[in-house]
């Protein structure tokens, strides 16, 4: 598979029916989904690894892990309404057998993996929301892969945050993420910002 079919196969998914603006529920818009997954690819952190995907929401970077040949894949959601969506994307492209759905916070994941891989929540709403999705894929896994907004102030932290956990900054992507109108507080139809995809390495 090539990384723009992975994309459009990503796009097509379903998103969240009822995104809750606390949650920060945003779809993982498939060109960013595939551009992550791509690069974790190439470096032979999906084939045949075990990933952990922290926040699945709709399953977008778990389902596109197994496409590419993932062993298998922890999704792990809060939110049971999302997870079920992420059970039907999987079942509609046969990955449902590659992914284990677990309904859970996920400061309670405890299971060890090759890679994880996340889309956390940018802290819009909650500032350092962000913290605890670091602070677990630290904990469970040697490489993480995470997006994250393209600010001075957020690369600050990236890079501090990182560092004190004993890991180091190998790669980062900026590229565009669309952010379409679904909360009473948006003003435009359509939200362009930037962001960083990170891949994290223990030192």
């Amino acid at each position: 598979m090539r990384k723009k079919h992975l994309a459009i196969a990503l796009s097509r998914l379903e998103g969240f029916r009822n995104p809750k603006p606390e949650l920060e529920q945003y779809r993982t818009p498939g060109n960013v989904a595939a551009e992550l997954l791509w690069l974790a690819h190439s470096l032979g952190d999906i084939e045949g690894r075990v990933v952990g995907d922290l926040g699945a929401g709709t399953g977008v970077l778990s389902i596109g892990a197994c496409l590419l040949g993932a062993a298998g894949v922890y999704a792990v959601e809060v939110d049971e309404t999302a997870l079920e969506i992420a059970r039907e994307n999987a079942r509609s492209l046969g990955m449902e057998e590659c992914i284990e759905f677990i309904h859970s916070e996920v400061s309670r994941f405890e299971r060890k993996v090759d890679t994880v891989v996340m889309n956390p929540p940018f802290g819009s709403q909650n500032p350092h929301a962000d913290r605890p999705f670091l602070l677990k894929a630290f904990e469970v896994s040697d490489v993480v892969y995470s997006i994250h907004l393209a600010k001075p102030e957020v690369r600050r932290f990236i890079e501090a945050f990182v560092g004190d956990a004993g890991f180091e900054i190998t790669h980062r992507i900026t590229l565009p993420f669309e952010i379409p109108a679904q909360f009473f507080f948006h003003r435009k139809r359509l939200e362009r910002v930037l962001v960083d995809i990170y891949r994290l390495e223990r030192t």
